[in-house]
């Protein structure tokens, strides 16, 4: 009798009762551990997922490109409320893959970009709009923080590291990274300090607004790979910028006086009077203009490069109770999913949620306010629950109250 000869795999030729699974192709088989070490080969290559988009969007496809509604309907997944906020950023996210592939013409008409900046309190989904959107997205896209940059020569960051973050996010393919999206977060951290003249260098205000000017146009910019300050003796790449979406966000605390002064400056007569009665002034964010972005600090040069200017809305009560509960990723499903790695059935009481809200309301810190208050409610929880073997766990009013009371008189 002949014996059947067995499958091997083709890397290693170890045969199928060697290893726990063989997978079949068409001309040959690899085995389950050849299949895991050539995964750790291409992620030690820097192959990622990230770096695959970023290097397909050379070739984009309007047909492949989603639109205005459908990137709203994502961010409606994860982000509740700021309508006018996600329709502004869909449209120019949507624009921006339009000017990718405009395609070469006679006409003298050249699409130009058009960067945004978005103004809103704490809390209200600046940072989180962009994050989600990243998700979304098939070209590279970094978040940066601008309190961190100075003026060249000083200690702090180069506006320039700016792209070398790019770059990296885009394994290094100068083409995708000339055709990225960079979100400046925290902007209004470079205000310049005074309107009077001194004596003293503003290095991290005004002198970082003059480096980001010809950033935010386009230019070419020599960049470290590696980011960090620049030397002489250093190999630079050359990144053109005129194709980098540049979005902006800050909360410009204190803004809303200005916006107040330059509205009450317009009254006169009885017309002006009653239009003032129209203000609502709970939401002065509402009525924002490049004027007011002037006056907080930010130069004119700089507000002329960011065209697109649109505003968050504070966070109020029913807001909040849906941030709670309602995204894909809100504050309650992670915890619930916390707790039911060990096995446990999360819940709270609606009295509960209520009564973290109204707390968030009372601390005025957004939606940010919500995660601190359930971690405060929810320490102990977490640290005894695992230990005690239960099956379930609920969170009553009288649960929350007795835990914030606890940490905040420690």
């Amino acid at each position: 009798m002949v014996r059947k000869k067995s499958n091997c795999c083709s890397f290693c030729g170890r045969s199928e009762d060697e290893v726990r699974m063989l997978i079949t192709g068409m001309n040959g088989f690899i085995c389950n551990e050849c299949a895991e070490q050539a995964y750790d080969i291409i992620v030690s290559q820097g192959v990622t997922e990230q770096a695959m988009k970023a290097k397909n969007a050379g070739g984009l496809k309007m047909n492949d490109v989603p639109k205005p509604q459908e990137i709203k309907e994502y961010l409606d997944q994860y982000i509740i409320g700021q309508d006018e906020a996600k329709r502004y950023l869909s449209v120019a996210v949507y624009n921006h893959y339009k000017r990718l592939s405009q395609p070469d013409s006679d006409d003298g008409v050249e699409i130009e970009k058009s960067n945004i900046i978005m103004v809103g309190s704490t809390g209200t989904g600046k940072t989180l709009m962009a994050r989600t959107i990243a998700k979304l997205l098939n070209v590279p896209f970094t978040i940066v923080d601008a309190t961190v940059f100075t003026e060249a020569g000083y200690v702090g960051e180069d506006v320039e590291s700016i792209l070398s973050r790019l770059l990296q996010v885009a394994d290094y393919d100068l083409e995708s990274t000339q055709r990225g999206i960079v979100f400046i977060d925290e902007i209004d951290k470079i205000a310049r300090k005074s309107d009077n003249p001194s004596i003293t260098r503003d290095v991290s205000g005004e002198g970082v607004q003059q480096g980001l000017l010809k950033l935010l146009e386009g230019t070419m910019v020599n960049v470290p790979p590696k980011g960090g300050r620049k030397h002489p003796d250093q190999d630079y790449i050359h990144v053109d910028t005129r194709n980098i979406l540049f979005i902006c966000g800050g909360a410009f605390d204190g803004i809303e006086r200005k916006i107040a002064q330059r509205m009450n400056t317009h009254t006169v007569g009885y017309n002006s009077v009653q239009n003032i009665r129209n203000i609502d002034k709970k939401d002065m964010m509402q009525y924002i203009a490049p004027q007011d972005l002037k006056s907080f600090g930010l130069i004119p040069e700089i507000i002329g490069r960011l065209p697109v200017l649109t505003h968050l809305n504070p966070l109020d009560h029913d807001a909040l109770r849906r941030i709670l509960v309602e995204p894909k990723n809100s504050i309650v499903r992670q915890y619930i999913k916390l707790f039911k790695m060990d096995k446990i059935d999360l819940t709270f009481t609606t009295e509960a949620l209520d009564y973290i809200v109204d707390k968030a309301v009372e601390y005025k810190l957004g939606a940010r306010g919500l995660r601190s208050i359930v971690e405060n409610i929810m320490t102990d929880a977490m640290f005894e629950a695992p230990s005690q073997q239960i099956a379930s766990f609920e969170v009553t009013k009288e649960y929350a109250e007795k835990q914030l009371e606890k940490n905040h008189t420690k």
